[in-house]
This record gives structure tokens, sequence and C-alpha cells, in this order.
């Protein structure tokens, strides 16, 4: 799976963090890594409200996702010209606080960096995949491909015969298996439920 640097503009309005969140949770499925969902959504939403913080609400900026490595790293991007002169409320010490012990909490690593003209701050968070463009799923994804491979090579030999199971036993195997490609249809960005719906009707058409 090749996962693309992908980059979106947005207002950083407070009103805008759901939509943000939206399409991050879309974007994560079609890359495989739903997994990273929960926590991806709360360091946007940490990142985007330091933008609002620091440079005011109406502030251009960019949100991006890209690989680094394994790790999947998010990061937020604005002119960084409207600086604050004020000193911050104590309040706004707090938030800011806060914010930066959640980004402690969930991330790998997190840091700020600085252009001419940007200001951004960015944010790692774990994968289980083994190379940036890897499945990840774990073991369950691993039997999956495993049984596919085989499943292949068996309707290629036109249906070898291999020793009976017992009924009780093939229908435990049997469920083990849909859960295994299932977790590897989800792997691969597609969506579990579809797949069943779509298994079902060829099921009752008798295709």
């Amino acid at each position: 799976m090749v996962r693309e640097p992908w980059e979106l503009s947005f207002l950083a309005e407070p009103r805008e963090v759901a939509g943000l969140r939206r399409v991050v949770r879309l974007h994560l499925k079609m890359w495989g890594l739903s997994q990273q969902t929960e926590v991806a959504q709360l360091c946007v939403s940490e990142l985007v409200t330091r933008v609002i913080r620091r440079a005011g609400a109406g502030t251009p900026a960019s949100l991006s996702l890209s690989m680094n490595g394994i790790s999947l790293r998010i990061e937020v991007r604005d002119p960084g010209e409207c600086e604050t002169p004020t000193r911050a409320s104590s309040h706004e010490d707090d938030e800011t606080m806060m914010g930066e012990l959640l980004l402690d909490s969930y991330a790998e690593r997190w840091g700020a960096r600085e252009g001419p003209d940007f200001k951004a701050t960015w944010c790692d968070i774990a994968t289980d995949l083994t190379s940036p463009h890897s499945h990840g799923g774990g073991i369950r994804v691993t039997r999956a491909e495993a049984m596919i491979s085989l499943y292949e090579a068996a309707v290629s030999s036109h249906g070898a015969r291999t020793p009976r199971l017992t009924p009780a036993t093939a229908a435990r195997v049997v469920i083990k298996l849909i859960v295994d490609l299932l977790a590897w249809v989800e792997a691969h960005g597609y969506d579990a439920d579809d797949v069943l719906d779509a298994a079902q009707t060829r099921f009752d058409l008798g295709l």
C-alpha cells in the first residue's frame, strides 16, 4: 500500500475541528490505519487549537498526514504572523500545559519547527507497520494472507482433496478464518460491513 503525503488547507476556527477529525478518520481508513484514528483525532484537535490560541481564530492553516518511517506524522502549519504581544492569562497557560500533556501521552514524539514564512507543530503516532507501505493488523492479517494464498492454490489446482475436519472443528476454523479475513479487509482500507453485505448477497443468490 502506497501512502503518499496528503495536505488540506483550512481556516483555524473552532467549528472546523470536527470536520478535520472526520477527514482524518476517512483518510486513515483508506490507508489501513483505522486503529490509529482515535489518537490521531485527539492530536489534530490539539494541534489546531494551538494555532487558534497562538495566532488567532481565522488564521489560514494546513493539515498534513505523512509517514515518518513506520510512524504516522501529523503536522499543522500556519503563516506564523499574528503573534499576540500581550501576556497569556493563567487560564491560557493551563490550556497549553494540558495540551502538551495530551501530546506527551498519545504521541511517540512531537515538536515544532519554523521557516521564513511559517510555523508548524507536528506529532508522530506509533503504528504496527513493519515498513512505511506495509499493511497493519498484526498476526490476523498475516494469517489471512496465508489462507488467501492457500485458497488461490487450491482453486488453481481444481480443489485438490484434503483430510476432512469434523463439523464442529470446521465451524470453529471457519469463524476464525472469517475474523482474520475481516482484519485483512480493514488493514487494506475497506469497510468490513460492506464486504460482509456483498458476501451475504452473493451467498443468497448462489453466486
